[in-house]
């Protein structure tokens, strides 16, 4: 982590202004999607979240209760020196110095496959090619762990100081269990994911059982 009173007073000026952007980029926020956007709210705070790109006016106003929500896309909003564009497909791991002078640091709002399909690359990086591009280190993070993530970063910390775990198994029942294989970040030892996304791959179990 950085340290002294100069770094200090950096990452107070860099925090202040720093905006967090979720390019959104699925066609219906579905409830998963809408756990990991709520979560990511709360990670970094209403007035520091902005979701970009949202072209439905029904999903403006259910996201404008978790931050600013815009129907541009952010190329629309940012010029390229002003952000950063996190994309597991970048050669550079992201650093703190990255995002020095920046306005904000971009994720892709896409729920992530078994196997990471470059779709960040596609549909955000290719778009702003001007733009500098970092990633997380190995690995698909979910959108509220690179969240998580980049706060982080912002704050000071170096990517191999923040504990990571690869794959998750969340226990159904005493003989099920559902594996999420993503990369999570970890606090005070444990997953950061919320409870709410462990409700609804129960209930969405008891649903298939029920069929």
């Amino acid at each position: 982590m950085l340290h002294g009173q100069g770094e200090k007073n950096l990452i107070a000026s860099i925090q202040t202004k720093f905006a967090y952007v979720i390019e959104h980029l699925e066609q219906e926020i579905g409830e998963w999607l809408l756990i990991e956007y709520r979560h990511a709210s709360q990670i970094v705070g209403k007035d520091r979240l902005m979701f970009t790109n949202v072209e439905k006016p029904k999903d403006v106003a259910e996201l404008s209760k978790l931050g600013t929500a815009e129907s541009k896309s952010f190329v629309e909003i940012f010029r390229a020196r002003e952000i950063v564009i996190l994309d597991p497909k970048a050669k550079t791991p992201l650093r703190h110095a990255d995002l020095e002078a920046k306005r904000g640091i971009v994720i892709g709002g896409i729920l992530g496959d078994e196997s990471a399909k470059g779709r960040t690359r596609a549909l955000v990086t290719t778009r702003f090619p001007e733009a500098v591009a970092r990633n997380l280190g190995f690995g698909q993070f979910t959108i509220d762990g690179a969240v998580y993530m980049a706060k982080l970063v912002c704050e000071g910390f170096r990517l191999d100081e923040i504990p990571v775990k690869k794959g998750l198994n969340v226990r159904m029942s005493k003989h099920h269990s559902v594996y999420l294989p993503y990369v999570y970040p970890l606090k005070n030892g444990k997953p950061v994911v919320h409870k709410a996304l462990i409700e609804y791959l129960h209930i969405e179990l008891n649903s298939k059982n029920r069929r």
